[in-house]
């Protein structure tokens, strides 16, 4: 028991003592963590902090002068994460936060004006949560996302930006997380281009029935779970955010052919699509008045993909007869890519041209 409360204490002293260093007690203004006005999959913890659980969880604030201290942190001593932020408009970069090493960021600013700032989480869920504690600044004030139109993207590692950014690391070094990049994955780029909000829900290696090497869980045993994990008790309020547009991009890792070590079945069709059909569903018992996209994969070439984009075109016309009134659901197919990114996936500038891809899709969808 007490090497577990020792490093929270040691952390709740630093907190305080690095609050002091950068003039905490000289009538800087502090933020606090329930003040944010966060969009994303987040909650305020039992320490009062707020947790970015999703991909490219984010909030913002503003502040004057030339610099801001951000107190983050990860729940273990043995984990890290990234946060990555953007400062006046511009993208700036990523910032990994160790748990053995818990201490303030600065974030510098040109000139003493006003600033506004940006943070996102780079990783998804199943990397863990990253937990703010407060903001230290001048005139430090949180700000609200902007009202405009929100998109879901509903996705697997691609959607996610995994194994995208080799910035820090090249590929085959580091640990998985250590390439992801949420903030320059398709979704959030072409959401951004079209002046929409934006919500991830992402996880690596998961497809529609199966995951990349096993059986599951799937999408549809974790969407509904607040971090995607199946045995998390607690569940997501679909209530927080109305999207206007839901896109599923899932089936990368129904199709793969696994680890080489598992026991693999023959890719299911039937099943497939019946799972696919069952998640609509499910989607519309959540956000009765969005319109659904389905895209295939620009991983999933050859044969398999006209398999791919046949069963998409059923899954469509499935869930059109099954919903008449409603909008009718729309399917986008990916060129076919050959990515730059680790493990055979998109790296950032891939995913710019994805983003591209499917802008006009999604400006049709809007109008």
């Amino acid at each position: 028991m007490k090497l577990k409360i020792f490093p929270l204490l040691a952390l709740s002293f630093f907190f305080l003592n690095s609050a002091r260093a950068i003039g905490f007690d000289k009538g800087i203004d502090t933020l606090h963590a329930s003040a944010l006005k966060p969009f994303g999959r987040t909650i305020i913890n039992v320490a009062k902090k707020l947790e970015l659980i999703s991909s490219a969880a984010h909030f913002g604030f503003k502040f004057s002068g030339d610099s801001c201290v951000i107190f983050a942190d990860v729940p273990n001593a043995w984990e890290h994460n990234y946060l990555q932020y953007e400062i006046d408009g511009v993208y700036q970069k990523r910032i990994r936060i160790d748990g053995n090493k818990p201490r303030p960021i600065t974030i510098k600013a040109t000139g003493k004006g006003e600033h506004t700032i940006w943070i996102y989480k780079a990783t998804e869920a199943h990397t863990g949560a990253i937990l703010i504690g407060n903001i230290v600044a001048r005139k430090v004030k949180a700000l609200t996302v902007p009202k405009a139109p929100l998109i879901e993207f509903i996705g697997n590692s691609i959607t996610c930006g995994a194994a995208s950014d080799t910035t820090d690391y090249p590929c085959g070094t580091g640990d998985y997380h250590d390439q992801h990049n949420a903030y320059l994955a398709y979704g959030p780029r072409v959401a951004r281009k079209l002046g929409l909000n934006y919500l991830m829900s992402s996880v690596s290696g998961i497809g529609i029935y199966r995951t990349w090497n096993a059986d599951g869980p799937a999408m549809p045993d974790v969407y509904e779970h607040l971090d995607f994990h199946a045995n998390t008790k607690q569940q997501w309020d679909f209530k927080t955010y109305s999207p206007a547009i839901v896109s599923i991009a899932l089936g990368t890792n129904d199709f793969s052919t696994g680890d080489g070590k598992s026991v693999r079945k023959p890719f299911d069709d039937s099943l497939f699509m019946k799972r696919y059909v069952n998640f609509i569903k499910l989607i519309k018992s959540k956000y009765p008045k969005a319109q659904i996209a389905i895209l295939s994969s620009p991983m999933v070439k050859g044969a398999q993909q006209e398999v791919f984009e046949q069963l998409l075109v059923e899954i469509k016309n499935q869930v059109d007869a099954l919903y008449p009134q409603d909008r009718e659901v729309k399917t986008f197919f990916f060129k076919p890519m050959d990515p730059h990114g680790c493990t055979s996936h998109p790296s950032v500038t891939d995913h710019l041209i994805l983003a591209d891809e499917l802008y006009p899709f999604y400006r049709a969808m809007l109008k």
